[in-house]
């Protein structure tokens, strides 16, 4: 008998032990239970709002998406004349007459009220509401508009106004984490994620001055005019552009460096307009053509077949039959290339355009004008 408690209180022992163990190392091991015998389901702790998870985009989100606004635009219907002549309802039917809505996106990039979107957003509306991501609504007034690169710089008047950071767009590389914030099909405000796909992308006949940063972040209509920012939360560029078949995003959106809408920003608020460079020459792609019939050995640069009388470029000593390989020690490739150059130099400034001609290299010291304005359409 005794010999038999003496066994079973060695097995308490044991027993007991290997409970402790086992509840202090794996107390997911055990049941737990609460109040009235319930068993306690296991939660995780509370995670800090200022600490977001690894691999988390949450911070840049919330960090930028406040500055991030939808456009609601309204254009009346233009009436004609001519609409109330009935040969003319028969032959184009009945004209509508209900306002056309748009909608878009755009940024805060000032306490002021500064607001940057796409041109092709604002354009001839005659009524722009702005809607904040705390749900404010006013209307907004359009400072100017840049359609050579689509974009364009509305004003609203509110306070405690949202801004967000301006980042360093000529850092970027290939690869680069991206967000893209805006309000696609007015669902309400969106962020989507991706990378940088290619940088520098022109010659896509959207506008005049292309230097895309191409990311396969999901961009679809209704996101024009919104946020690209990098994983801090800074401003890289707008969303402008997507390439699809269907309407919708098939991974391949562009925006415009938040560079160049900086000096279209500045442009614009201090001068109404955004001065650029001009050299009056008529500029075409470099092809073994031309260079054989202009006797020029080069086979990389943008081929001058025009030059204006008495033009900047005329003055500075610029011929036809010139290739530009370079405007102020940056090469240049093709005509995109070369106009976005020259458009980024100080009108009146000398500066430097080196040329292949048939005798040989040349370096051309040309003082650009101002950039001639496109001709508006009077309706």
């Amino acid at each position: 008998m005794k010999r038999f408690w003496l066994l079973f209180s060695q097995s308490v022992t044991v027993l007991l032990a290997a409970y402790f163990v086992v509840g202090t190392l794996k107390p997911g091991w055990l049941p737990q239970r609460g109040a009235g015998g319930a068993v306690a389901v296991l939660e995780a702790p509370a995670t800090n709002a200022l600490v977001a998870p690894a691999g988390s985009f949450r911070l840049a989100a919330q960090k930028s998406s406040a500055a991030v606004v939808s456009i609601n635009t309204s254009k009346n219907a233009r009436r004609s004349p001519q609409q109330m002549d009935p040969w003319f309802k028969f032959f184009f039917g009945e004209q509508p007459r209900e306002p056309q809505v748009g909608l878009g996106s755009g940024v805060i990039v000032s306490a002021d009220g500064y607001i940057l979107t796409n041109n092709h957003v604002v354009e001839g509306a005659d009524e722009i509401e702005v809607v904040l991501n705390d749900s404010r609504r006013t209307a907004a007034k359009v400072i100017g508009t840049d359609p050579d690169s689509d974009l364009a710089v509305l004003k609203i008047s509110l306070d405690r106004l949202p801004v967000i950071v301006l980042g360093n767009s000529s850092s970027l590389q290939v690869g680069d984490q991206v967000l893209a914030i805006g309000n696609p099909f007015g669902v309400g405000q969106t962020v989507t994620s991706g990378i940088v796909s290619a940088l520098g992308r022109n010659q896509l006949g959207i506008n005049t001055f292309e230097n895309f940063i191409q990311t396969d972040a999901a961009i679809n209509p209704g996101n024009s005019g919104g946020a690209l920012v990098d994983i801090n939360g800074n401003l890289l560029g707008i969303n402008t552009a997507i390439y699809s078949r269907s309407g919708g995003s098939m991974g391949i959106g562009f925006a415009i460096p938040v560079s160049t809408a900086k000096m279209v920003l500045e442009g614009i608020v201090s001068d109404g307009q955004v001065t650029r460079g001009w050299i009056g020459v008529e500029p075409n792609e470099l092809t073994p053509e031309l260079a054989q019939t202009f006797g020029v050995a080069a086979d990389q640069g943008v081929i001058i077949t025009g030059v204006l009388q008495d033009g900047p470029a005329a003055k500075g000593g610029m011929k036809p039959g010139d290739v530009v390989t370079g405007v102020a020690g940056q090469a240049v490739h093709n005509v995109s290339e070369l106009l976005s150059s020259v458009a980024a130099l100080k009108p009146g400034v000398n500066a430097a355009f080196e040329v292949q001609r048939p005798q040989g290299a040349a370096t051309l010291q040309v003082a650009p004008g101002v950039r001639p304005r496109p001709r508006q359409t009077v309706e």
